[in-house]
């Protein structure tokens, strides 16, 4: 039986203090936001991650199964997700407080109309230091030959593009839609063409599933300027049937490449970024390794996450959201600055570090007595 979209992202609470409008507000802070919000464990808020839409054309068994996600699923209503005004407004406010990097997720970004538009609003804002924010956009690439263009025009700077396999065969059984890989290229050469760069393309590895396509994708894009990133699958959400038996710990998958071809360690990209950073030792390129499951990386986490209907989400893990869309609809029509107070209390209030408890021996997760709450779904909040 298919879950609404409420069932599906575990408790919903309100963001407030006394009032129905407000949202935790720092001892020291008013109106206005005196200085940027850290976190319980000293993280400050670097990224914002929104999602447009909860609608995909894929059915992948690890974000949307066609088991909960079939014909009869209930997506949200038009009337239920955030506008492209109310969205500009969110991350208007989100860069006030520190944020300099926006990424747009699904379900799938390129199913919601118009969605060109958005970028632009977007591009046109600005952080602290006057800078546009970094905007990207992560896809399954199917819909991108055709929008590329338009999206790089719009102000877009660069895509992710999910891609699990090259073989049709496993791309077919992974992706569950009628689709094919050559869509994906296709996509992705459209990409490279109009100069969303640079290009990273995420492989989420299931061992007994297609960790036998590793080697062929990274075969595909060496010497191609395209950064391969291998995610360990993760448990996120309640649908995906997720056991560790099917996890292909990163070790093991570099272990594999580096056979093949001698691998050296990187740069990382930014502090707080998700990724370890290889290189090959031949110059051919870099690759990336997403380790959630066997190397935690919470201590660095700076993301905030907004659901397609307005809910604040502070871990990818969260078993409970903020309600931001009734702030922004408030008949009481509230000043961005109230909003920024509210914003910058939750994140001070924030302690999230869900991956590191999985992994500490002395928090057994999946232990009888020790459920986890429900956590909410990866395609409602983009991953």
């Amino acid at each position: 039986m298919s879950q609404s979209p409420a069932q599906q992202t575990g408790r919903i609470i309100p963001i407030r203090t006394s009032s129905p409008d407000a949202l935790p507000l720092p001892a020291a802070k008013q109106a206005t936001v005196s200085r940027l919000p850290i976190d319980l464990l000293g993280r400050p808020l670097h990224d914002m991650r929104i999602s447009v839409t909860d609608r995909c054309n894929f059915r992948c068994g690890y974000c949307m199964p066609r088991t909960a996600f079939g014909s009869d699923h209930p997506f949200l209503p038009q009337a239920e997700l955030l506008s492209f005004e109310e969205i500009t407004r969110a991350a208007r406010i989100a860069l006030s407080l520190g944020v300099t990097k926006l990424r747009l997720t699904g379900g799938e970004p390129l199913l919601r109309k118009d969605i060109d538009k958005l970028i632009s609003q977007l591009a046109n804002l600005r952080t602290l230091d006057g800078q546009p924010p970094e905007l990207t956009l992560t896809t399954n690439g199917s819909l991108l030959k055709r929008k590329a263009r338009a999206l790089k025009d719009a102000g877009l700077q660069r895509v992710t593009v999910s891609l699990d396999a090259l073989d049709e065969a496993t791309f077919q059984r992974m992706s569950d839609a009628n689709l094919s890989v050559s869509d994906v290229l296709a996509g992705i050469e459209a990409a490279q063409a109009v100069g969303l760069a640079p290009i990273k393309v995420n492989m989420v590895v299931q061992k007994g599933v297609n960790d036998q396509e590793i080697l062929p994708l990274a075969r595909h894009f060496r010497h191609s300027g395209i950064e391969l990133r291998f995610i360990e699958f993760m448990d996120v959400g309640q649908t995906n049937q997720w056991q560790m038996a099917h996890v292909l710990p990163s070790d093991d998958v570099r272990a594999r490449i580096h056979k093949e071809f001698v691998l050296r360690p990187a740069e990382q990209a930014r502090h707080g970024a998700t990724a370890q950073r290889w290189a090959y030792a031949d110059g051919a390129g870099h690759i990336g390794f997403i380790s959630s499951v066997t190397q935690a990386f919470c201590g660095d986490c700076t993301r905030l996450r907004l659901s397609t209907d307005g809910r604040l989400y502070t871990c990818l893990f969260a078993s409970q959201s903020h309600d931001l869309r009734s702030l922004l609809r408030s008949e009481q029509q509230l000043p961005d600055e109230h909003i920024a107070a509210r914003l910058a209390g939750l994140w001070s209030q924030r302690q999230d570090r869900y991956s590191q408890l999985r992994g500490s021996p002395t928090q057994d997760l999946q232990a009888p007595g020790n459920t986890p709450a429900p956590r909410v779904e990866m395609s409602y909040i983009g991953g």
